[in-house]
C-alpha cells in the first residue's frame, strides 16, 4: 500500500466459480479489446449492446468499432438515462427489442453503461429465452467496482430498490478507466463510496491508503487502477465463496439498508445517486453502531470525516431538497427498510461495524432503537 504505484496496460482480476468463472479486465483504453475478447470468448457470437443516451454520446461507436473489427455482429438499444429506467417498463422495452434483434441462447449481451444499465441489461438477459449470457462493460466508477461484478442484477419495484431480479453472472467484465474521465464529478464521487465501503468494511489498511491518496484518484493517477483492482478482488473473493449471499457476502451491503431507505423516499430520483445514498448509509450505520457500543465515536468520526472530504453527502441534512421538501418521518424511513432483502420472517438485518476494517451481520434487530435513532438523525 506504501510503495509508489506504476500504471500498467491492464490489470486481470480473476471471479474463481468453478465452470462459470470470468475475468474482469482492468486498465486505460481497454475497451478497444471488447471484440477480440468476445470474438475469442464466443467464435461466431452475435451480440446487442444495450446502452444510455449519455454513455452513447461518448462510448457507443467505439465499442461497435472493436466488435466490428473482430468480425462481431451487433446491434444497438438505447434506453433513457437515469435510476427510472430500472422499471417494468424499460425491461420490457429492452426484452422486445433483443427479441426482434434476434439474440439467441450462444450470443451475447453487452451492458455498456453504469450500474443502471447493468442492473436493467443483465436482467433482461437473464429472463430471455430463460438465459442469455452477457458481458458487462461499466462506464461509471460505481459500476466498476461493485454492480459489474458478481452478478446480481434486477431493476426497481415502486415498493423498493432492486426487489426485481436475478443472481446472473457476466461472462467477462471489462472496465476502461479512460471512460471515467467524462464522468461528472458529482457521478464520480458517488462511486468513490463504493470504493472507501471496501476499506470500511474489511481492508483498515486500504481505507488508510484512501485516506492519503484519493486526490490522485480522483486526479486519474496510478491510483485510480490501484484503487479500482483492489475494490475488485475483495468483491471478487467475497463473491468466490458465497455467491448467493446466504451469508458472508451480505457485509457487502454496509450501508444500504439505510441508503436503499433514503433513495425510496426521494423517489429514486437525481435528488441523491446511490453511491451518496450509500455514503449517508455508511456514516448512519457507524453511528448506529456506535450508539450500541461496537464501534468508538473515534472510528465512526473517521469514517465520516474522510467521505466529507471528498465531497460526499454525510448527513441526512446533506440530501438536496431536505429542507425545502423533507424526507419521510422515521416511521416511512423504517417501513421502506422492512422490504430490504435481507429482512427475514419481518426481523431486520443490519451490517454494523466494530472497527474500521471490521464489519459484522447483525440479525434480528429489533425497530425501536433504529426508530428512535432516525428520529433523532432527522430533528439534528
Amino acid at each position: 500500500m506504501t510503495a509508489p504505484l506504476k500504471r500498467f496496460a491492464s490489470v486481470t482480476v480473476d471471479v474463481a466459480l468453478g465452470d462459470r468463472a470470468y475475468d474482469i479486465v482492468i486498465g486505460r483504453d481497454v475497451l478497444v479489446s471488447l471484440g477480440e475478447r468476445v470474438a475469442a470468448l464466443r467464435p461466431g457470437v452475435r451480440t446487442a449492446i444495450v446502452t444510455d443516451r449519455t454513455v452513447a454520446r461518448h462510448w457507443l461507436e467505439p465499442a461497435e468499432a472493436s466488435l466490428a473489427a473482430a468480425g462481431v455482429p451487433t446491434s444497438r438499444i438505447v434506453v433513457e438515462e437515469g435510476e427510472g429506467s430500472k422499471s417494468y417498463a424499460t425491461l420490457t422495452q429492452v426484452s422486445e427489442a433483443l427479441i426482434a434483434a434476434k439474440i439467441e441462447r450462444n450470443d451475447l449481451v453487452v451492458a455498456l453503461g453504469g450500474g443502471v444499465v447493468g442492473d436493467l441489461a443483465g436482467f433482461a438477459a437473464a429472463i430471455l429465452r430463460r438465459g442469455v449470457d452477457f458481458v458487462q462493460v461499466p462506464t461509471s466508477l460505481l459500476a466498476q467496482v461493485d454492480s459489474s461484478v458478481g452478478g446480481k442484477t434486477g431493476i426497481n419495484s415502486p415498493q423498493g430498490k432492486n426487489l426485481i431480479g436475478a443472481f446472473h453472472q457476466p461472462v467477462l467484465v471489462i472496465a476502461d478507466t479512460s471512460v471515467l474521465d467524462t464522468l461528472s464529478p458529482r457521478q464520480f464521487r458517488a462511486g468513490y463510496a463504493e470504493v472507501a465501503k471496501y476499506g470500511i468494511l474489511g481492508d483498515e489498511a486500504f481505507f488508510a491508503w484512501l485516506e492519503k491518496n484519493h486526490a490522485d484518484i480522483f486526479s486519474g493517477g496510478a491510483g485510480r487502477e490501484h484503487s479500482i483492482a483492489t475494490s475488485c478482488r475483495a468483491k471478487a473473493a467475497i463473491v468466490s465463496r458465497d455467491e448467493r449471499e446466504t451469508g458472508e457476502r451480505a457485509l457487502l451491503n454496509l450501508g444500504h439498508t439505510f441508503g436503499h431507505a433514503l433513495e425510496a423516499a426521494t423517489g429514486f430520483s437525481d435528488r441523491l445517486f446511490h453511491g451518496e445514498g450509500v455514503a449517508v448509509g455508511m456514516v448512519l450505520a457507524a453511528e448506529f453502531s456506535a450508539q450500541l457500543g461496537m464501534i468508538s465515536s473515534d472510528d465512526a468520526a473517521r469514517i465520516a470525516r474522510h467521505l466529507s472530504a471528498v465531497g460526499l453527502p454525510t448527513r441526512l441534512q446533506d440530501i438536496a431538497g431536505f429542507t425545502q421538501e423533507g424526507l419521510a418521518d422515521a416511521d416511512a424511513l423504517l417501513a421502506l427498510m422492512a422490504q430490504d432483502k435481507k429482512v427475514k420472517r419481518g426481523k431486520l438485518t443490519f451490517i454494523l461495524l466494530e472497527a474500521v476494517g471490521r464489519a459484522v451481520i447483525a440479525n434480528n434487530v429489533e425497530p425501536q432503537p433504529v426508530r428512535d435513532f432516525l428520529q433523532a438523525k432527522l430533528k439534528a
